[in-house]
Parts: C-alpha cells; sequence; structure tokens
C-alpha cells in the first residue's frame, strides 16, 4: 500500500466526488487489492494488476452509483464545457485546475475516465490498453483528445 496509496487515493479521487464515499471507495479499492492478491499469478505486471483491480472496484461503485441516482454519463467527444466556469488564468492555485479537470473526467463515461486516471497516474498507453482492454492505439487517441481540448480549455481567454 506504501507504493500505490497515494495512487489509490487519487484514483478514488477521480471517481467520486463525494468525501464520504471517496474514502469508502479507496478503501474497498484496498480491501479488492488484499482479496485478490493470492490470486495475483505473475502473468502481468504487479503495477498492471494492481490497476485493473482498482479500476474494475471503481467502476462496480460507479456502476451501483448510476443505479442509485441515474446520473447522465457522456463519452469524451460529447463534453461541452460550461463556459461560465473561471477561466483557469484566474485559478492561480494549480488545486483549482485539478479541481476542474477532475470535474471534466467525472463526466465521462467509464472506459474514457479509468483511461485518463491512469495517463494522470504517468501509466503508458500499452499498459493502459492492459488494464481497459483497449486497445493501445484508442488509448492514445483518447488522450490526444482529451489533451487537445485542455489545451483549447486553458489557453489565453479560456476558449471552447
Amino acid at each position: 500500500m506504501a507504493r500505490f496509496g497515494p495512487a489509490l487515493a487519487r484514483m478514488a479521487r477521480g471517481y467520486e466526488a463525494d468525501p464520504d464515499l471517496r474514502r469508502d471507495l479507496e478503501q474497498d479499492m484496498q480491501v479488492a487489492l488484499w482479496r485478490s492478491f493470492a490470486n495475483f499469478d505473475g502473468r502481468c505486471s504487479l503495477s498492471t494488476w494492481v490497476w485493473r483491480v482498482a479500476h474494475n472496484r471503481a467502476t462496480s461503485h460507479m456502476l451501483a452509483h448510476r443505479r442509485r441516482n441515474a446520473r447522465g454519463w457522456m463519452s469524451i467527444e460529447d463534453v461541452d464545457l460550461a463556459t461560465d466556469a473561471p477561466s483557469p488564468f484566474d485559478a492561480t492555485e494549480s488545486d483549482r485546475a485539478m479541481a476542474l479537470i477532475l470535474s471534466i473526467i467525472d463526466r465521462l463515461d467509464p472506459p474514457d475516465r479509468q483511461i485518463l486516471l491512469l495517463y494522470l497516474e504517468g501509466i503508458a498507453s500499452a499498459e493502459i490498453g492492459e488494464v481497459t482492454g483497449v486497445s493501445p492505439d484508442s488509448v492514445t487517441t483518447k488522450i490526444h483528445r482529451f489533451k487537445t481540448m485542455l489545451t483549447r480549455r486553458f489557453a489565453p481567454g479560456g476558449a471552447v
């Protein structure tokens, strides 16, 4: 947990906005890792296994939450940034900028969310593809689209 604990906390933050539910999700991910550790057979790297188990648990959490709240997720291509959101140039603290990024990610459907959260953790496209079951080319394309969207959003004037 020392190696992956902070990353799991960030991942939980990406999946759950409510602080109480986020703590529950983080704890659930840790429990899922402990329970399934006996099944780790070394066919993939330890980090790939950790991300896969954590994302599976987070996805289950989201699906349960979705059933409860019937929230409308959208694909990355359909994200419409609010024009009344504060410009990132007005947001001088990095926490505010990260909150904006996480609010965008929070609106994505689970596969896109998984890809972007793993990307933000510095995981390579090939490993993201292994964890999510998406081809590395598709992972690269989705990351490129997300970066392009953020570049437009964070451009002077906050266009889009």
